[in-house]
Order: C-alpha cells, then structure tokens, then sequence
C-alpha cells in the first residue's frame, strides 16, 4: 500500500484526491468506486494491475474521500461526476483508458464511455449492468426500501448523525454484502438492519474499516447521498441520443449480490436485453459474491479483469 501516490488535481473548480500506482507510460486504469466507498476500495485491484503492468488511477469523487467539498452538495449532478473523469483524465495526460467500475461508478464510467468513445478501450463493471439513464429498476419496491427512504432528504441523515462515521460504514459494508435486499419496516430506519453485535465480513478488517471511517468522517455523507440516490428523483436529460456503448465490456456479477434480486434484474442480464445497449459484452457469474466481490474475492476478480483487459492492451 505505501507505493500508492497520492495527489490532487484542480477540476471543475474543485482539488480532486487521486491515487496512482504503475509507470506513467503504461496503459491507464481508472477505478471508479461505488458507495459507501472510496478510492481504498480498490486497494487489491490497484496493486495487482500495477504488478501486471498497467497504471491504476482510482480517484475520489467530489464530496467523498479526500476530494474537496463542492460548496452546494445538493446541486451536485451524476454528469459532474462523469464530467470530473474526464476532467482528471486531461490534466494526466491520458488520452486513451481502460475502465473499471463498481456499483454506481459502473455507470459512471458507462456514461464516460457513451460520451468519449474514442479515449474508452474497454470497460469492467463490477455488480451493475448498464440500463438507460432515467430508467426505474426499483420502482415497484416498498417504501422502507433502501433508495427509497435515502432519497428522502433529511430522511439518512438523522439516521446515520445517531452513530460516528465508521458505525455508519461498518453497518453499510454489513448490510450491503447479504444477499436480501436492504428493506426497513415502518418503526425502523436502515441502521437499525444491523444489530450492534453483529462481525464485519471475514474479508474486512478493522484496519479498512478505520480507513474508511476516517475519510467519511471527514467528507460527511451529504454528496455521497445526493449522487446517487437523490439524482434519481431529477429528470434525467441525456444529451446523445444513441444509448449504445461499443467499448468491450465484462460485466461480473455475483450471485449472492442482493442487486441481483432486484425486480427485473437477473432477467434483464441472463436474457441479453442488456446487449441492446452494451452489445460487446460478457458477463461472468460467481458463485457466492457479494455486492463487494472486488473485496470478497479480489484474487478471482484481479484475474477476470486482467485477461479481459489484456485481450485489448496494444
């Protein structure tokens, strides 16, 4: 971990945190993390593409992490986020990158390869398949869903401001890696899903914990919930009208992901509609993965991402 290089980059009006590890010269990675995540996250993937001869850059996005604080969170957009990435990559130097995402930062970079087609060799999406933006996968789910009462401003906040950061964290990292849906009853709000007693999972320790805990301490949780939860309320205007990433894509899903169970979703991957948009794509299933598989399995994860990539590094 002491290889990674940190430092930060002035966007958007913004100073950005990013890690780095791997030569300069060397085909680009960028890591674009989920929530409740940061660029730590990526931590096995980075080391091992850099082994393998790739540069990794895994950066924070505005409001998160060690990136500055955008002074308005609740104006924040999903495009600012796309808009960041492209913006980081520019001033590094890189005109050509290979994508890998996690959770919403699939989308993220899905939408970074709909608009910058030519600088997206291939893309990696890790728990999320690509579907329209504006499009509603949860809709028929119950109030006490997740997304639903987080979309709710004020709603998260009073729930999380009963516990410190690394409490919120530690019962996210529990909550998100079962494979049941994260759906509260009227009298409970998503933290009390998780009884105080209950371990991390085996593969997260107390020291990734403190990591994050001291970075969600410091960027609080208001850009996290504004992107992405509270975006899905705003109308989603999409500036290309043709929805079609061609970029190479591998999609890993894992079975026990509780995103899976989502209504619709297994359907709409294992039928192919998914290629209606993504039509260069494979998808790859593990067994037991959990929402977080890059931190579950990071071994089979590395391995699955560096033949795909190594397929199309010139």
């Amino acid at each position: 971990m002491d290889e990674i290089k940190h430092s930060y980059v002035q966007v958007n009006g913004l100073k950005l945190h990013v890690a780095e590890i791997g030569s300069v010269p060397s085909p680009a990675i960028v890591f674009l993390h989920g929530f409740p995540e940061i660029w730590y996250t990526w931590r096995h993937q980075m080391i091992a593409v850099a082994n393998a001869g790739f540069r990794a850059i895994a950066p924070d996005y505005r409001g998160y992490g060690l990136s500055e604080i955008p002074s308005e969170p609740e104006n924040t957009s999903f495009f600012d986020f796309v808009k960041d990435i492209a913006s980081i990559l520019d001033s590094l130097a890189v005109s050509k990158v290979f994508v890998v995402g996690k959770d919403f930062g699939s989308m993220v970079g899905y939408v970074f390869a709909l608009f910058h087609p030519q600088k997206v060799v291939s893309v990696v999406s890790l728990g999320v398949a690509f579907r329209p933006p504006g499009s509603r996968a949860q809709q028929s789910l119950p109030e006490g869903y997740y997304i639903n009462r987080w979309k709710e401003p004020g709603r998260a906040e009073a729930d999380f401001g009963r516990f410190d950061a690394k409490t919120v964290v530690k019962n996210l990292y529990i909550i998100f890696s079962r494979s049941e849906i994260p759906i509260a009853n009227e009298d409970q709000e998503i933290m009390d899903l998780v009884d105080p007693s209950t371990p991390l999972p085996s593969w997260f320790t107390e020291d990734d914990l403190a990591v994050y805990g001291e970075l969600y301490q410091k960027s609080g949780f208001q850009t996290p919930l504004q992107v992405p939860y509270r975006i899905l309320n705003s109308k989603v205007e999409v500036p290309k009208q043709d929805l079609k990433t061609e970029a190479p894509t591998l999609l890993i899903m894992g079975e026990k992901d509780f995103v899976f169970g989502l209504p619709g979703t297994a359907e709409y991957i294992r039928s192919g509609e998914v290629k209606k948009y993504v039509p260069n794509l494979e998808t790859v299933y593990l067994a037991e993965g959990s929402h977080f598989i890059h931190e579950q399995f990071p071994e089979q994860v590395n391995q699955l991402i560096l033949n795909f990539l190594n397929r199309y590094k010139h």
